[in-house]
């Protein structure tokens, strides 16, 4: 340190030219974003990343990847139709299960929790299907799971694929609070032709486990 201050010492100063400011230089490399968390499907539950967990449909649903815009989600997927276009096409049932996205307002009121649940469906439903076209008949119900309060909506989708027997899916939402200021969120999308996985759906909704 001594020989550092020495020849510190010996260094003429050098005047810094006047006028314009000295510029920052941007570094080579820019900080990235922190990465969207997401969730695992262990075993017979999809795990959250916030370890939120739901039980998955049954054995014979895979995982697959999670599509719907959920905030450390994850999923499992059965196939219905396989190569139903005789091109590699298969058309099938989807759950998703995750937490509402932090840019989306929330408040634990039933009109909030009525209110998210839209904007998560719409952004769902814009993200599985090209030119969505809801059918009438959509259903909003108050639900309880575990004692946390939610939101139930149904909807019917119309489906016009070519060589595809599907006239439309059924998509389910449910949102339930988890006591913290954020939402829990399953999202079911069914093909019209099995309607029996929406009580399976339903029941494993009841089954959800918030971590506190």
């Amino acid at each position: 340190m001594g020989w550092i201050a020495r020849k510190a010492d010996a260094i003429t100063p050098v005047a810094l030219p006047s006028g314009k400011p000295l510029e920052t230089v941007s570094p080579s490399v820019k900080p990235s974003k922190t990465p969207t968390p997401y969730g695992k499907v262990l075993g017979t539950q999809i795990v959250a990343a916030n370890n939120d967990s739901m039980p998955v449909m049954s054995s014979a649903w895979g995982n697959t990847y999670e599509r719907t815009g959920l905030w450390g989600g994850a999923a499992v997927w059965l196939t219905v139709h396989k190569n139903y276009n005789g091109k590699g096409g298969a058309w099938g049932n989807y759950v998703a299960f995750g937490q509402l996205p932090p840019e989306i307002p929330y408040q634990n009121t039933p009109a909030g929790r009525k209110q998210a649940a839209i904007q998560i469906g719409a952004r769902a439903i814009g993200r599985l299907y090209d030119k969505p076209n809801i059918l009438k008949g959509t259903t909003h119900k108050a639900i309880t799971v575990d004692g946390h309060p939610g939101h139930e909506i149904v909807a019917r989708v119309a489906v016009k694929e070519p060589l595809l027997k599907e006239t439309f899916s059924t998509v389910m939402i449910a949102l339930i609070d988890r006591g913290d200021g954020t939402a829990a969120i399953s999202i079911a999308d069914l093909a019209g032709s099995t309607p029996a996985w929406q009580n399976v759906w339903r029941y494993k909704i009841t089954q959800v486990k918030i971590q506190q």
